[in-house]
């Protein structure tokens, strides 16, 4: 296991000690006489040092016999994966077991869909977190859990099914079992102002909402999309199942998420695309910081985040189709292949699956005959490698490097893809000397954002 003896246990005592807030979601406080872990910046009275355990995720602190403080709620931690290191592939399993995967397959099945063997994912989850796969998603089902019922009105019934466990009398147990009370006591103890499908998404920093709000209005899908002065709207099919949310700016750093969902075991899924798509764990204050060091000015705008399109599927088609064109025509050019797929069909409609591009006779678009075929291609490649990581586009004639960071980019959340090949990037770059891809790393994306912002 990845211990926290590893790290600079010196450095967590005086974050701890100072409850400094640049810590928050890198580790956890565990004190041994109440058996409650804590973030940094939890306003309860400073424990003995002696008395004091840190753990770098919440998962471990509960395998460990711990149960979260109803005073910071470490379920509500903005989530940070710096302790994952380089390892990509823990990281994929990671992800996917807190979208809820190992709610509807198996172990097995999720090393599969990764390539790898099941002993080897378990070796993996041995390794950074001590602890079995399986394990790690009960405590990510429990901490979910323990947010909804206190950023949100949702009843018990609909927590305890939205997050993955099969009856109501499971949920309890295990709730009970572990954070040494039952739902009802929580819910009780919190009560919420939201409305029952409303939960608060908390992030770290400074979010700039007209900037990511005017970002999408630019790019907004009719019949999918819809962007007002307050809020973002999205129509979304999943497994065949309809969804439908509004994501919008509330108070004390929270964004308010309100959703309409066929299915309540969703929305694991639903929290966690929508937190990746608006970049809600990112900690802005860092990130900017580091950038103003490599380049005094180029930060002309606080709180800029990366503004995510729902997959690297629809990010990919989005980069095809701007190529060496203007906003305007791509979006132009994208809305009337939405119109085409779905033409006679009342609103609301959906982004075009892989499966319709493939069956479409493309001849409709006002675009090279090139870029039609490169669009076909790349349909008929992630239908037949629908888990191919990004950089495999790459073997699609017509797509190239910089398709494939915009997508790496908008449709991944990483956070490192500097597009230093893009033409306004380069003029930035011209007029600001000290950036480059390696000045900025690891913050290249975020780089790219504001490059674009400073010359806009």
């Amino acid at each position: 296991m990845q211990s926290i003896q590893n790290i600079d246990k010196e450095a967590f005592r005086q974050a701890r000690l100072s409850r400094d807030s640049r810590f928050d979601g890198i580790f956890f406080i565990a004190v041994k006489t109440t058996h409650i872990f804590c973030r940094p910046i939890c306003p309860a009275n400073l424990p003995k040092e002696e008395n004091v355990d840190y753990f770098l995720t919440a998962a471990q602190a509960i395998e460990a016999g711990y149960r979260p403080c109803l005073r910071c709620h470490p379920d509500s931690a903005p989530k940070s994966y710096r302790w994952m290191g380089t390892a990509t592939t823990f990281e994929r399993a990671v992800k996917a077991i807190e979208q809820g995967i190992l709610t509807t397959h198996s172990v097995v099945e999720l090393a599969e869909k990764l390539g790898i063997s099941e002993r080897y994912l378990r070796q993996l989850f041995d390794q950074y977190l001590g602890m079995s796969p399986k394990r790690y998603a009960l405590y990510q089902q429990l901490l979910l859990a323990k947010q909804l019922l206190h950023r949100s009105a949702m009843s018990v019934v609909d927590i305890a099914f939205a997050c993955g466990f099969n009856s109501l009398r499971r949920f309890n147990d295990a709730f009970s079992k572990h954070f040494m009370m039952a739902p009802t006591q929580l819910r009780r103890q919190h009560s919420s102002t939201t409305s029952e499908y409303t939960i608060l998404l908390p992030y770290k920093g400074k979010l700039a909402w007209t900037h990511m709000r005017d970002f999408y209005a630019l790019r907004a899908i009719d019949g999918i999309e819809e962007v007002t002065e307050t809020a973002y709207s999205r129509h979304l099919l999943h497994q065949g199942q309809q969804i439908k949310f509004c994501i919008s700016p509330s108070e004390n750093s929270n964004m308010k998420l309100t959703f309409e969902l066929e299915d309540i075991r969703q929305l694991r899924y639903l929290i966690s695309q929508v937190r990746r798509q608006f970049d809600l764990d990112a900690d802005t204050d860092v990130i900017e910081q580091h950038l103003e060091q490599c380049q005094p000015g180029l930060v002309k705008l606080s709180g800029i985040r990366l503004p995510g399109v729902w997959n690297t599927w629809e990010a990919g088609v989005r980069a095809i189709l701007g190529q060496q064109v203007t906003i305007k025509g791509a979006i132009g050019q994208l809305n009337l292949l939405v119109q085409t797929c779905y033409e006679g069909q009342p609103k609301p409609w959906y982004f075009p699956t892989p499966e319709q591009i493939v069956a479409l006779d493309l001849s409709f678009l006002r675009m090279p005959n090139s870029r039609k075929e490169t669009l076909k291609r790349f349909a008929q490649f992630i239908v037949e490698h629908t888990d191919a990581p990004v950089t495999q586009w790459l073997d699609v004639k017509g797509i190239g490097p910089w398709t494939v960071q915009y997508a790496q980019l908008r449709g991944d959340g990483q956070v490192d893809c500097f597009l230093e090949g893009d033409l306004i990037v380069k003029k930035a770059m011209h007029q600001l000397p000290n950036v480059t891809a390696k000045s900025v790393s690891p913050w290249g994306s975020y780089a790219t954002f504001h490059c674009w912002n400073w010359l806009s």
